[in-house]
């Protein structure tokens, strides 16, 4: 399962990244447990300065842009296998 986590205030790039996470999930039938952080003093924890940020298994793959879809489901199938 991958554990992925949208670090954000929530703002419009925040909620289209974390919608983005679902349709990649979905269309590439991905077990996916998302996690949606607007804390921000627990971005710090993951080095997130700029947001949205996000994280698969554990490890941070983006800080401060939206990723193109295509780049998102590279992102999450590697992280699957």
């Amino acid at each position: 399962m991958l554990n992925v986590i949208v670090l954000g205030s929530g703002c419009s790039n925040c909620r289209k990244l974390e919608q983005l996470c679902h349709v990649v999930a979905d269309e590439n039938n991905l077990d996916m447990n998302l996690e949606k952080v607007t804390d921000f003093n627990k971005f710090a924890d993951y080095g997130i300065m700029f947001t949205p940020g996000l994280v698969i298994n554990g490890k941070v793959v983006a800080s401060g842009k939206l990723p193109t879809k295509e780049t998102l489901a590279h992102w999450m199938i590697d992280a699957s296998n």
